[in-house]
C-alpha cells in the first residue's frame, strides 16, 4: 500500500475522518477508514460501486451517522451519542453550524423546481446564514457567471440541460462560502459533453486553492485534479497516495484490476 502525506507538514487538517465505521443492517459499508485532509487539498476517493464511497462522503456532513469513529471539522470533533445504529447527533447548533461550512453536490442535483436558478443559489445564505438580500444576491450572480450560466439566473431548473443543472447546483454550494467542498459523483447523470463543463467548473475550483474531497469514477479526471487519490474496496483503504503513485506505480493487485476495468469501460 502506497502512503502519501495526509496533510501538508506545518497545517492541520480541515477535515479528520478517524475510524470511521458504517453498517446498514448486517452489511458493513465501513469498516474502519481514517483519512485527513488539509488546507486547499484535493483528495478524491475511487472504487468499485459498493465501496463505500459515497457513505463515507456522506458520514463528513452527517447525512448518514457513522457507527463508530469520528469526524473533525477544523479539529473540532462532531458531537454525537449513543452507540451503533443508535448513534446519533449530540449537539444540532454545532451541526448546523459545521454544515454551514461543508458545501455538497450530489449525483442528482436536488435544485427546487419552483425557484428560479438565483433563488435556488440565494436560498441557504439568505435562511441559514441570515445574510442581507442585496450581498447575497450580487454572491449569487457572481457564482453564477464564475460557473458559465450568468445568463440563466431567472431561468427554472427544468429549463436547464443537465449539465447547467449541475453547475447552478455548484455555485449554490459556493454560495454560503464553505471551506469544504464535497462533490459526489458529480457528473454521473449526465452524457460525455455535458460532463466536460462541470469537471471544467470543478477542475478551476481546484486551481483556486479550495479544499475538496470528490468521488468520481472519471480516472484522468481524479489524476489531473487530485493532491492524493484514495482507492476504496469492501469498505477499506486498499491503497492511496499522490496520483502518480496510484496510477503510475500502482501496488495492489486490487486496484490494478480496478484501473484495467476502468480504462475498458
Amino acid at each position: 500500500m502506497t502512503h502519501a502525506s495526509p496533510v501538508p507538514t506545518g497545517s492541520s487538517p480541515v477535515v479528520e475522518l478517524r475510524d470511521l465505521h458504517k453498517s446498514f443492517g448486517a452489511l458493513e459499508v465501513l469498516k474502519g477508514i481514517s483519512l485527513a485532509a488539509g488546507e486547499g487539498q484535493v483528495i478524491s476517493l475511487i472504487g468499485s460501486s459498493g465501496s463505500g464511497k459515497s457513505t463515507l462522503l456522506r458520514c463528513i456532513n452527517m447525512l448518514e451517522i457513522p457507527d463508530r469513529g469520528d469526524v473533525l471539522i477544523d479539529g473540532e470533533p462532531i458531537r454525537l451519542k449513543g452507540e451503533g445504529a443508535r448513534r446519533q447527533i449530540a449537539d444540532e447548533a454545532q451541526i448546523r453550524h459545521i454544515r454551514s461550512e461543508l458545501g455538497m453536490v450530489f449525483q442528482s442535483f436536488n435544485l427546487w423546481a419552483h425557484l428560479t436558478i438565483l433563488q435556488n443559489v440565494m436560498e441557504a445564505p439568505l435562511t441559514v446564514q441570515k445574510r442581507e438580500r442585496a450581498e447575497v444576491e450580487a454572491e449569487a450572480r457572481a457564482m453564477l457567471d464564475k460557473v458559465g450560466i450568468g445568463d440563466k439566473a431567472d431561468a427554472y431548473p427544468a429549463q436547464l440541460s443537465g449539465g447547467q443543472q449541475q453547475r447552478a447546483a455548484i455555485a449554490r454550494a459556493l454560495c454560503i462560502n464553505p471551506r469544504v467542498m464535497l462533490f459526489d459523483e458529480p457528473t454521473s447523470a449526465l452524457d460525455p459533453e455535458l460532463e466536460v463543463e462541470v469537471l471544467r467548473v470543478i477542475k478551476l475550483l481546484a486551481e483556486e486553492g479550495r479544499t475538496m474531497i470528490l468521488v468520481t469514477h472519471d480516472m484522468e479526471f481524479a489524476r489531473t485534479v487530485s493532491d492524493r487519490v484514495v482507492f476504496l474496496h469492501q469498505g477499506l483503504v486498499e491503497e492511496e497516495g499522490s496520483p502518480e503513485a496510484v496510477f503510475g506505480a500502482t501496488q495492489s493487485p486490487r486496484l490494478r484490476q480496478f484501473l484495467n476495468a476502468a480504462a475498458h469501460d
